[in-house]
């Protein structure tokens, strides 16, 4: 265990140390959850026109149901029960952490939840939906989220790995829910 934590810190300080003034900005921006309210919005449309209103409202509120149910069971079953510091709390680490605006977040970062609600959303969203370019195009914003939290100096990479496998399986859960009681005849 200890060998897997050693490559971590490695593999984020490589990471963490990936920086300049334009992509301090840049991560920032895509860490900020109102930056996506536009993705949202669409999303939304686009569940409603394809399935209609009433089916796409109940889909909508599963989804945002699903989320909210990844974000607290990143905090409460995994944040904290581990108490693995964050990057930027490790007393080993902190002082060659690079932050952006000063900001590291809460104690504890073992699961991301920024990585765990995006990949709920990529995942739900790909899987109801079954087109190629949605599905690419939501697991890409799923992994620059997920990495700006790397880079922003608030997590391990395998505090995103666990966050993104937590969001996978919540969506997988989620999709299937969705087609077998509210989709159910499409």
């Amino acid at each position: 265990m200890e060998l897997i934590k050693q490559i971590d810190t490695e593999l984020f300080l490589f990471l963490n140390g990936l920086h300049n003034s334009f992509f301090d900005f840049i991560m920032f921006w895509l860490s900020n959850k109102l930056i996506w309210i536009p993705l949202y919005l669409i999303i939304i449309y686009l569940i409603i026109k394809k399935f209609g209103t009433k089916k796409g409202i109940f889909i909508t509120i599963s989804l945002i149901i699903a989320i909210v149910i990844s974000d607290q069971i990143s905090v409460h079953f995994f944040k904290n029960v581990f108490l693995r510091y964050r990057p930027c709390h490790n007393i080993n680490i902190k002082n060659i952490v690079h932050l952006v605006n000063n900001r590291c977040g809460g104690q504890y970062g073992f699961v991301s939840s920024h990585a765990s609600n995006f990949f709920t959303l990529a995942t739900t969203v790909s899987l109801i939906f079954k087109q190629k370019k949605i599905s690419f195009l939501m697991f890409a914003i799923a992994l620059l989220v997920s990495y700006s939290r790397i880079y922003l100096g608030v997590h391990y990479p395998l505090d995103i790995l666990g966050g993104a496998l937590l969001g996978i399986t919540t969506g997988i859960i989620t999709s299937y829910f969705i087609k077998k009681i509210i989709i159910k005849n499409d």
